[in-house]
């Protein structure tokens, strides 16, 4: 048994010659929620299917709220909410049909007073055949069939996909309610100021590898910050090109102002600051997005 809602080692799927996870590690808490990021093809719906047994991998382990989903599909399957990235529906049922037959087929059902109340909030027009609604409608028949039972693992493959700005943040809302409940999310994406929003933690995958794990608070405040600062006199250059990990951006000499770049901590900065006239300091914190792509700005001239 384990104490972890998703622990994953070493885990290696081929799809032909090509390798989509790579050695795969990765632990999820019980009760947080877990943003799960890269860029289409980096491997991040073939781990989840990894976790639901619905594709095998080569190697390595897998252990879902402490089952084998190889073992035990059955049981992970009855504990886990899943929205699927490439979802598929019966076009011939109405939204309220396709629901009221989930729910009969699977166990710990919200009652149908609950799942009306989150169509309402989705805005869901239940009593129209499947076939005849947008993708974005479709996508909330998804998610309600996802949230149908209450259980103690959600994972979520592009949650918000076709939805508009304003059903995402609903969506985003109804994801914290479930985290207050106790329920662990894990979802998957590509748009990373909702991830930024939501997530406790964050992991970031590159080319079927994990390159990044993290606190959301540290990731950011660990990586690039920006700094303009300004003098009331003159003040040497060399007193700031010699720090490590600073980088001097720009300099304007009529206004004694400076623009540096800050890796991690601050520390040896500010004290270094301590011996000139500052008389104002602005700093601009990355956001998750420019993080992101701080992993992946090389990747064409890496391998």
């Amino acid at each position: 048994m384990t104490d972890k809602a998703i622990q994953i080692k070493k885990i290696h799927k081929y799809y032909g010659r090509v390798h989509a996870l790579q050695g795969l590690d990765l632990e999820v808490n019980p009760g947080e929620i877990f943003g799960f990021l890269g860029p289409n093809g980096a491997g991040k719906t073939t781990a989840i299917r990894c976790m639901l047994d619905l594709i095998r991998p080569n190697s390595g382990s897998i252990r879902i709220l402490g089952l084998d989903p190889q073992m035990d599909a059955k049981a992970v399957k009855a504990k886990v909410g899943y929205l699927p990235g490439d979802l598929k529906l019966d076009g011939d049922f109405t939204g309220r049909q396709f629901l009221k037959h989930i729910r009969q087929i699977r166990g710990n059902a919200r009652p149908w007073a609950n799942l009306l109340a989150l169509a309402q909030r989705l805005d869901l027009d239940l009593d129209r055949k499947i076939k005849t609604l947008s993708q974005g409608n479709k996508q909330k028949v998804g998610l309600l069939q996802c949230f149908i039972s209450e259980v103690p693992l959600f994972l979520l493959d592009e949650p918000t996909l076709g939805l508009d700005p304003l059903m995402q943040m609903e969506v985003l809302r109804i994801v914290r309610e479930e985290r207050e409940r106790g329920t662990t999310v894990f979802f998957s994406s590509h748009i990373l100021s909702e991830v930024q929003k939501v997530a406790d933690r964050v992991g970031i995958i590159r080319k079927g590898k994990l390159v990044e794990i993290a606190q959301m608070d540290e990731l950011i405040n660990h990586a690039l910050s920006r700094l303009t600062i300004q003098f009331s006199e003159p003040v040497p250059m060399a007193g700031f090109d010699n720090l490590p990990r600073v980088k001097v951006m720009h300099v304007n000499d009529d206004q004694h102002s400076y623009t540096l770049e800050v890796m991690g901590e601050m520390d040896r900065l500010i004290k270094a600051l301590s011996a000139y006239p500052v008389q104002d300091l602005s700093v601009q914190k990355p956001s998750l997005e420019e993080v992101f792509l701080n992993y992946y700005r090389n990747e064409g001239e890496e391998e």
